[in-house]
């Protein structure tokens, strides 16, 4: 099957070299010709693990190309997946489908021969047939089949997800293109990978319900991990108890800072957005945004109260800058606002992330980088774990505590046990474990 996959960001990326990796022969296309340039000498965009290894087989298969011009990527596919960003539209939330739909006027005019075209980007209800007006207005006599494939790809993890996947969702009442889509997925059967196909705007939706109903969760634990800090319980505790209920699942329920990511914040504020357009009010979702910025923004106050109210000429380090871990994704991270909090308040800050701090540099000039965790507390009155990056979780603790002014930790993703930071001789502070 040939397969043109517009846009190389993180999901035209991944689903391309995946696709290829399935036999298909894959050309992706981006207008920006000095990341095409560097894809062809094999250099990574984004960090994923695997993902450089991945791509360099599959070109040295012949599988998959890198190309800027888009006409005869198109002209020769069967499949044409429009993969580009769909940023928050500054000013009121909503989605920006302007890439989109440029995507779809190029498409259009290059659509030679039977093709379906499939959205793979997140959009809302109603993308798709807009996206079939564009190509059918400027281009009448195609033979096309306009379709919804969103993706379900978590950063870090995205290979495995791609090929491993809970379930495809395909959104099309064409048959051809039911067809067509079935037999580019139909390597992942070995897999069972449950194939679900469905209206084209309901396969819009599910992408967007996805990802409020997970953000809702994440919420929900960091609330609770409020109220068990006043009353003495352990939410870790908690959260295993109701995650032991299958209705409910143990995923999700990481009492923390806050969720980030390119997702999440996004997504939830264009489901608003679609439903206020069409006079409905979700205010669970209105909720989940509200508490998760102030959420946000409260863990500056957190690093403060472990200090005695303030961190006016203090040093703090902070460990972990991206918004989760095996990614150097630093859009609407939680250390953005707690960084600027701490700046505002007075302290003075150094970081140190495994991959992201070239991304950190671009949202947070003001603080010092360090080469590693060792270098980034000396002489700290206090250290923050901010990201759960592996390389956090087993720590020379003897040697932190004699580089630092001060002993004290402020664990946001609860990585170490209370009782084991007390016994190292730490003032020790978690999410949601508090103490009668």
């Amino acid at each position: 099957m040939r397969i043109a996959m517009i846009g190389t960001g993180y999901v035209g990326l991944v689903s391309g070299a995946c696709f290829a990796d399935f036999g298909h022969r894959v050309t992706c296309v981006d207008t920006d010709a000095g990341k095409i340039a560097a894809l062809k000498r094999g250099e990574m965009p984004i960090f994923e693990p695997g993902l450089d290894a991945l791509v360099a087989a599959n070109v040295a298969a012949g599988r998959l190309d890198f190309v800027t011009d888009i006409g005869p990527a198109v002209g020769k596919a069967d499949a044409v997946f429009i993969a580009v960003g769909t940023p928050s539209r500054r000013g009121d939330g909503h989605a920006d489908l302007s890439y989109v739909h440029a995507a779809a006027r190029d498409i259009a005019a290059a659509l030679n021969g039977f093709t379906v075209v499939v959205t793979k980007s997140t959009v809302p209800v109603g993308t798709g047939d807009e996206v079939e007006r564009i190509i059918r207005e400027t281009n009448p006599a195609a033979d096309v089949a306009v379709a919804s494939n969103p993706e379900f790809l978590r950063e870090g993890a995205a290979i495995r997800d791609f090929k491993f996947p809970d379930r495809i969702v395909v959104g099309t009442d064409d048959e051809r293109a039911r067809k067509l889509i079935g037999d580019i997925y139909r390597p992942l059967s070995l897999n069972q990978a449950p194939l679900m196909f469905t209206a084209r705007r309901a396969a819009e939706l599910v992408k967007y319900a996805a990802n409020a109903f997970l953000a809702t969760k994440i919420t929900f634990i960091n609330e609770i991990a409020d109220l068990a800090e006043k009353v003495g319980v352990d939410v870790q505790e908690v959260a295993r108890g109701i995650g032991m209920d299958n209705r409910i699942g143990a995923k999700f329920l990481h009492a923390g800072p806050g969720f980030g990511g390119s997702c999440f914040p996004k997504d939830t504020r264009a489901l608003l957005k679609t439903a206020l357009d069409h006079d409905v009010t979700l205010r669970i979702v209105e909720s989940v945004l509200a508490v998760n910025d102030n959420r946000k923004r409260a863990m500056a106050r957190k690093v403060a109260a472990a200090l005695g109210g303030h961190v006016r000429g203090k040093t703090i380090a902070v460990l972990g800058l991206t918004f989760k871990p095996d990614t150097d994704d630093m859009r609407e991270a939680p250390s953005i606002p707690l960084i600027t909090g701490l700046l505002d308040g007075g302290a003075k800050v150094r970081a140190f992330d495994p991959v992201g701090m070239q991304q950190a540099k671009k949202e947070l000039p003001d603080i010092s980088y360090c080469e590693d965790a060792y270098s980034c507390v000396q002489g700290a009155d206090a250290l923050v774990l901010c990201t759960e990056w592996v390389q956090f979780r087993a720590l020379n603790w003897s040697r932190i505590k004699s580089a630092m002014a001060q002993p004290v930790v402020i664990d946001l993703r609860n990585i170490y046990r209370p009782e084991d930071m007390a016994a190292a001789g730490f003032v020790y502070e978690s999410v949601g474990r508090g103490r009668l």
